[in-house]
């Protein structure tokens, strides 16, 4: 079914979300059991948590909206799960953080893109209470990755170099 209205389109969009968060439910216990950095294992077991109230926003939203969550599979997000489950599999101990942070940073990035542009349409239909839950969330993602991105940059990816001997200062 083709999809003509901008409305449609958002709605469509929230289904994707919707997907997209309920494979992170899934996947993030797994990757918390994965990684050895204790203060990783935290950060994907808070995001965990923040991610069942990101899935149930979009379920509010979709309820304000009059529709269902069902009938869509993101197939983006779906790629980057199945990579992060390769990653779990191939990836030395040594390297593991450092490849689960790039894999949960592809995630949130998917993730901001996609509240980003839902965001947009919510607003330019006039459904600012639904642009602003949007924005909620997004905020939140956007922390997501930041602190990721400062365990990286400030300890797992130092002290993998420092273990393989490759650190530059």
């Amino acid at each position: 079914m083709k999809i003509t209205t901008l409305e449609a389109l958002l709605i469509d969009e929230l289904k994707d979300i919707y997907s997209a968060e309920n494979q992170m439910i899934k996947i993030l216990p797994k990757l918390a059991q994965s990684a050895e950095s204790d203060d990783l294992r935290q950060a994907f077991e808070e995001h965990l948590g923040e991610t069942r109230r990101h899935a149930e926003r979009i379920e509010q939203i979709c309820e304000q909206l009059d529709t269902e969550t069902t009938n869509k599979k993101c197939v983006g997000m779906e790629g980057i799960v199945d990579e992060s489950n390769g990653i779990m599999r191939t990836i030395e101990p040594d390297l593991m953080d450092v490849a689960l942070i790039g894999v949960a940073q592809r995630m949130e990035h998917y993730e901001i893109a996609a509240y980003g542009t839902a965001r947009a349409h919510a607003r330019q239909l006039g459904l600012i209470t639904i642009a602003n839950l949007l924005n909620r969330t997004l905020e939140e993602e956007k922390k997501a990755d930041q602190r990721l991105t400062d365990l990286a940059e400030n300890r797992i990816n130092v002290q993998a170099a420092m273990r393989q001997g490759t650190l530059v200062m």
